[in-house]
């Protein structure tokens, strides 16, 4: 036998086999972190202990790398119990306010309620003043009358009667105090052509002309003798036109209309001092309130009498609708309502006229227009008739002719005053 001895044998114990006695080797050096093998025996196994696989072997602990060395660790420190404690109830978050819908502003349906309203007052306001127009059968058939000419004609008439005038009014007036039935110191014949300017014409109130079933007198004598109608039917005779509408204003109506607009512009072309009519006043242009308007178309205490008053009341008739027709006065309600009421308490118009009609009238003579009178000849004195005016029979022939067949007078025979 071989005397050499042979090493002890491990005994296998769940994991590799280890070998006692084991020294290191020459020149081997010793891990870092390892700890240096016992040289003492192993201790023996259990009786009842039974040998593990290699498998089931406990893998070895090896040290985190991270975890901090014992001497570095700080000691664990042991808190008291503390007795259990509800968590405090947190309240549910309040629900945002709910914003309502914005709601959407319909601008067309409000201008167009506007203008429904705006229609409605129209329409209720033309209503009331042709309900409230003073009306006369003034356009009566009579045997002989003339057939319809082309155009418009309308014949305006300002009354000098008295009737709704207080003493007082009268005296600020200077009316002169009652006169009967009354008179008329204004006549227009108005001409509105399919087209082209209307025409203005002044017939004078001395015009000497026959009177249906009177005689022959002066023009103004018709209104005094059969009032509307017979002062119709007279100017229809003397100038073969047919007359369509009629509309008669007085005194106070004429003064009320001037003061409800706060007066009119006028350029006065010479001083006049009438102390009949009531007024003095300086040429130039100045504003004329009511009864100085009423006044300024009344007199002829001037070097032409009549023709000068019959001048002044076209200048006059003309300014003022240029004043009452436009847009200041027409959006300004403090103006225009006193306005309206007053023209139409005043207002006397035919059977067949409306309120729709007068406002036709009005456009017409707010734009371009023709003023003139009737071709004259001269004056004369006539026994119960006074100082008479006396027509060119032929060039008026020929004026009114004109009109008849809806054309223009010619510059030749227009007569200025």
């Amino acid at each position: 036998m071989n005397d050499r001895e042979e090493p002890p044998i491990a005994r296998r114990r769940g994991g590799p086999p280890q070998w006692s006695n084991q020294t290191p080797r020459p020149n081997q050096t010793p891990r870092p972190n390892q700890t240096p093998r016992s040289n003492q025996p192993r201790p023996a196994q259990r009786p009842n202990e039974i040998p593990r696989a290699w498998s089931d072997a406990p893998p070895p602990h090896r040290p985190d790398p991270y975890d901090r060395p014992q001497q570095y660790r700080e000691p664990q420190q042991y808190r008291q119990p503390q007795p259990y404690r509800e968590p405090p109830r947190r309240e549910p978050p309040a629900a945002p306010p709910v914003r309502k819908p914005r709601k959407r502003r319909h601008w067309g349906r409000r201008i167009g309620v506007a203008l429904l309203v705006l229609l409605l007052l129209i329409v209720g306001a033309g209503v009331w003043a042709d309900t409230s127009l003073t009306r006369v059968d003034a356009l009566t058939d009579y045997e002989g009358r003339g057939g319809d000419t082309p155009g418009t004609n309308w014949l305006v008439v300002g009354s000098d009667s008295r009737a709704g005038l207080t003493d007082d009014q009268e005296a600020q007036l200077a009316t002169g105090g009652e006169v009967g039935n009354g008179r008329t110191d204004t006549l227009l014949l108005i001409h509105i052509p399919r087209s082209g300017p209307t025409t203005m014409v002044s017939l004078p109130r001395d015009w000497y002309v026959p009177i249906p079933g009177n005689g022959t007198d002066k023009l103004n004598a018709s209104f005094a003798i059969g009032g509307a109608p017979l002062t119709v039917q007279t100017v229809e005779n003397a100038t073969g036109l047919h007359i369509d509408h009629y509309a008669e204003v007085g005194f106070g109506g004429f003064a009320g209309m001037v003061d409800a607009i706060g007066g009119v512009d006028v350029c006065v072309p010479y001083a006049i001092d009438d102390p009949l009519a009531g007024l003095n006043v300086a040429a130039g242009c100045q504003t004329l309130s009511g009864p100085q308007a009423l006044g300024f178309v009344r007199s002829r205490a001037t070097a032409l009498a009549d023709l000068d008053r019959m001048n002044n009341q076209r200048l006059f008739l003309s300014a003022l609708l240029s004043k009452a027709t436009s847009p200041w006065t027409l959006i300004n309600p403090f103006r225009v309502l006193p306005l309206v009421s007053d023209t139409v308490k005043s207002l006397t118009v035919d059977d067949g006229d409306h309120i729709w009609n007068l406002a036709a009238l009005g456009w017409a003579l707010r734009g371009e227009m023709v003023t003139t009178t009737i071709p004259v000849s001269g004056f004369e004195d006539v026994d119960g008739s006074g100082n008479v005016l006396l027509s060119d029979r032929d060039r008026a022939s020929q004026f009114f002719q004109l009109l008849a067949d809806d054309q223009q007078i010619p510059p030749e025979l227009r007569t200025s005053g």
